[in-house]
Formats: structure tokens, C-alpha cells, sequence
């Protein structure tokens, strides 16, 4: 054997030597803090390839219906029907509030309701003294009898009269021009003719004759549980309604009423 394979044979058995030493404190816990790291970083990239799946998984079953089928999305009829009905209300003090220009604004809902109203009550208030001229005339010339009693005085002037007070305010137990309630109207108009009259709805009723509906003219009493008011024809009364009303004219809403002609 010559020199360089001593030296070979010498480095062999000196390494096959160290192998066969066991490892010291040091290296034993180098190696442990090694494995443990290892371990770790093996979790780790477990964990980061789950979520990465469980991600993938999600956004796929999330996926919106426009994603797989792309193009216009047609409303179900449900939804065009909601659609085509859709409006926009307004308020009509709120449309018409500020509409002005040149000194000039523009009319209410309310004062057109109003005008509307007064029209109406004018007409009826015509058409309710028409008849009542006509039928005055008609009785004045018919020698027929009648059950109605005659007065002293024109039903249709005290009616006339009556409607001078349209528009005064309701006012309870009231009886003059600056508030009246039902029967104190009744009693102011009718002393103006020279009848005095109680100011109760009953003692009025019973202070002239029930006649039929047929023979009721205008400036005759309407009675009521509890009210009255002037018969203006044509199913209409001229009363004092109810507190935060005004004297007015207005169909009879109700059957449960009978007619009475005052004495005099």
C-alpha cells in the first residue's frame, strides 16, 4: 500500500468512527427544532391548499345567472307589470304651492272645491225657488181642496230669507246672524214673519202641522231625532249642520224624517 491510500484508509475509519459516536445535547435539539419547523411549514401549505379549494368551490357555486348566460335579462310578467304600473302622486297644494309668475298664481284644489260647492248651492238655491213660486201660484189658483193648512205669510219669502244666512258659522245653543245652531236658525227666521217659535226642535214640531211629502214646499220644517232645518225641495234642506260647519244647503241623507207647516 503506498501513501495516498494510507491517507484514504486513515480519513475512512476516522469518518466511520465519528458515525458510529452519538450525537451530543446540542445537535439532538438542533435537529428536533429542524424536524418541528419542517412540520410546521408541511401544515401550513396544507392549510393554504384547503382554503384555496374550499374558495374555489364557493365562487363557483356563487356564481350569478348573468355569468353563465350573458345577454338582456327579461323581466318575469310580475316584474313588468310592477314596472308599467309604477306612478308618481302628488300632492295637489304641493304641485300648485309657488306655481306664480307675472302677478298672477295660480287657484287651489281647495277654492276651486269651494267655487264648485257655491255654484251648486246657488243653482239648487234657484231651482228650489222656482218651485216654490210655481207652486204657490199653482195652489193660489186651484180650487181644489187641500190638507195642508194655508198661513199668513209666503213660505217662499221666509225661505228667500233663510238663504241670506248661508255661510254664518255653527255656534251651539246660537240664534242670531254671528252663530246659530239648528233650531235657533229655524226660530230667528220665522220671528222675522211675526212667529215666535221655541228654540227646541221638538216644541217646533209641534207648534205646526205634519203634511205629506207631496205637499211640502220650501220654507216648510224638515224634523229630525234631534234636528230640523228649512225643506228647500227637490230632497234638499237649508240647515245649521254641526259644530265647525256653516248654514248651508244640502241633500236629505237620511228616510227617517217627516214634514211640518207652521201655523200662522
Amino acid at each position: 500500500m503506498n501513501s495516498t491510500d494510507a491517507r484514504r484508509s486513515t480519513r475512512a475509519e476516522a469518518t466511520s468512527f465519528g458515525a458510529m459516536q452519538p450525537l451530543s445535547r446540542a445537535a439532538r435539539r438542533e435537529a428536533e427544532r429542524r424536524f418541528a419547523a419542517a412540520r410546521r411549514a408541511r401544515q401550513a401549505r396544507a392549510r393554504i391548499i384547503g382554503t384555496a379549494i374550499v374558495a374555489g368551490l364557493f365562487s363557483t357555486t356563487a356564481l350569478p345567472a348573468f355569468a353563465t348566460e350573458p345577454g338582456p335579462v327579461t323581466p318575469t310578467t310580475y316584474e313588468a307589470a310592477a314596472i308599467e304600473t309604477q306612478s308618481l302622486t302628488v300632492n295637489g297644494d304641493t304641485a300648485l304651492a309657488g306655481a306664480s309668475a307675472g302677478g298672477y298664481s295660480a287657484t287651489t284644489t281647495e277654492e276651486l272645491a269651494a267655487a264648485e260647492a257655491a255654484a251648486e248651492a246657488e243653482a239648487a238655491a234657484r231651482a228650489a225657488a222656482a218651485s216654490a213660486a210655481t207652486t204657490t201660484t199653482t195652489s193660489a189658483a186651484s180650487t181644489g181642496s187641500t190638507s195642508a193648512p194655508t198661513t199668513s205669510f209666503s213660505l217662499s219669502a221666509v225661505f228667500q230669507k233663510a238663504l241670506e244666512y248661508r255661510g254664518t258659522p255653527y255656534v251651539f245653543g246660537g240664534s242670531t246672524p254671528s252663530g246659530f245652531d239648528c233650531s235657533g236658525f229655524v226660530m230667528y227666521v220665522y220671528a222675522q214673519f211675526g212667529i215666535n217659535l221655541a228654540h227646541s226642535v221638538s216644541a217646533q214640531a209641534a207648534a205646526g202641522t205634519r203634511i205629506s211629502l207631496a205637499e211640502a214646499q220650501p220654507g216648510d220644517l224638515v224634523i229630525m231625532n234631534g234636528h230640523d232645518g228649512f225643506y228647500a225641495g227637490n230632497g234638499m234642506i237649508l240647515d245649521a249642520p254641526r259644530p265647525g260647519k256653516v248654514v248651508q244647503m244640502r241633500a236629505i241623507w237620511t228616510s227617517d224624517y217627516y214634514i211640518v207647516r207652521i201655523n200662522g
